[in-house]
C-alpha cells in the first residue's frame, strides 16, 4: 500500500511523533495508516517507559471545586517549559476535574478514571510522555469538603485558570452566604499561600516533628547554659525547650498563625470575627496547600560537563 507527503505529515500531526519516524513507520507498515499509528505508539510507550527514571519536578498544580467539595491534584514533569505546554495544561485541568467528579480516593484511583477524551486518565499521561517527550507523572490529590458552606480555590502566580505551583483551598462550614464566605476564603487562602501551615491546628502537628524541634530546643538550652558558665537546673532547660516547642507550634498551626494581611491577629479569631458579623457560626474545618515540588529531591547536573561528555572533550 501506498502513502503520500500528506500522510507522513497527517501521522506527525497525529502522533507527535517525529518526520522520519512517521515515514519509517509508514514504510514498515507498508503504507497502513493505522498500523503505522500503532507502532508509534509501541515505541512511545517504550521511550515513555525509559523516561520514567528522569526526575519530574515541574509540572503544575490544579484546584477544582464544585459547591461543598473540592479537589487539589499536583501533575509534574521534568522541565518548566512542558508546564507551559497547552497539552499539559489540559492534561492537568481535566485530571483534576477527573478527580473531583469521581471522588477519587488516591493516585492510583485517578489514573484509572475514565478520561474525556476517550481511554483512562493513566493511558492519555502515557500518550502525553510519548508525545510532549518528557516523563511527567501524577504525583497527589487531595480532596476537602463540608456539609453546609463552601471549598473556596486559591492559586498563586496562575499559569492559566485554575493551574499553577502554588494551589489552595479552604473548606468553611457555615450557614452564611457566599457573599460572605468567598472572600473570607479567598483571604484565608491567600494567607495560607504565603505563611505554609503544617496543619489545621496545634493538635494536628505531626507529633514526630515536634519532638524533633524540642530535642533541639534542648540542646540549644544546654549549649546556651555552657556558654553562659551558669549552673541551670534540667527542669529549667526542659522548660525553656518546652517553651520554644509551644512556640513552633503555634506558627505553625493555620487557626493560631497570625493573619498576614494585619500581622497581629490569629486566624481562628479572623474567623470568629466574619462569623459575629455575618450573624452565622463559620468553622475553617480543612485546607489544602500544595507547592510544586515540594519534597522532591532535585538532580543536580552539570549541563557543561554533559555537553564537553558528549562531543569526547574533556
Amino acid at each position: 500500500m501506498a502513502y503520500t507527503a500528506a500522510d507522513v505529515k497527517n501521522l506527525r500531526e497525529r502522533t507527535g511523533a517525529g518526520m522520519m519516524d512517521c515515514k519509517k513507520a509508514l514504510d514498515e507498515a507498508a503504507g497502513d495508516f493505522e498500523a503505522a499509528v500503532d507502532a508509534l505508539r509501541a515505541k512511545g510507550l517504550a521511550a515513555a517507559a525509559k523516561k520514567s527514571s528522569r526526575t519530574a519536578a515541574e509540572g503544575l498544580v490544579g484546584v477544582a471545586v464544585s459547591g461543598t467539595k473540592g479537589v487539589a491534584v499536583e501533575v509534574n514533569s521534568e522541565t518548566d517549559f512542558v508546564a507551559k505546554n497547552e497539552q499539559f495544561q489540559d492534561f492537568v485541568r481535566k485530571a483534576t476535574e477527573v478527580a473531583l467528579e469521581t471522588a477519587a480516593a488516591d493516585i492510583e484511583a485517578l489514573k484509572a478514571a475514565a478520561y474525556p477524551d476517550g481511554g483512562t486518565v493513566s493511558e492519555k499521561l502515557t500518550n502525553n510522555v510519548a508525545t510532549i517527550g518528557e516523563n511527567q507523572q501524577l504525583r497527589r490529590l487531595k480532596h476537602v469538603s463540608v456539609n453546609a458552606g463552601i471549598v473556596v480555590p486559591y492559586v498563586h502566580n496562575a499559569a492559566a485558570t485554575n493551574l499553577g505551583k502554588i494551589g489552595v483551598l479552604v473548606a468553611l462550614e457555615s450557614e452564611a452566604g457566599a457573599d460572605v464566605l468567598e472572600p473570607l476564603g479567598k483571604q484565608i487562602a491567600m494567607h495560607i499561600a504565603a505563611a505554609f501551615p503544617q496543619a489545621l491546628s496545634v493538635e494536628d502537628l505531626d507529633p514526630t516533628v515536634l519532638e524533633r524541634e524540642r530535642k533541639i530546643a534542648l540542646e540549644m538550652a544546654v549549649e546556651e547554659a555552657a556558654k553562659s558558665g551558669k549552673q541551670i537546673p534540667e527542669d529549667i532547660l526542659a522548660k525553656r525547650a518546652d517553651g520554644a516547642v509551644a512556640k513552633y507550634a503555634k506558627e505553625n498551626a493555620l487557626l493560631s498563625q497570625v493573619f498576614v494581611m494585619d500581622n497581629k491577629t490569629p486566624i481562628q479569631q479572623v474567623v470568629d470575627a466574619a462569623g459575629k458579623a455575618a450573624g452565622a457560626k463559620i468553622a475553617l474545618v480543612d485546607y489544602v496547600r500544595f507547592q510544586l515540588g515540594e519534597g522532591i529531591e532535585k538532580e543536580e547536573t552539570d549541563f557543561a560537563a554533559e555537553v564537553a561528555a558528549a562531543a569526547g572533550l574533556k
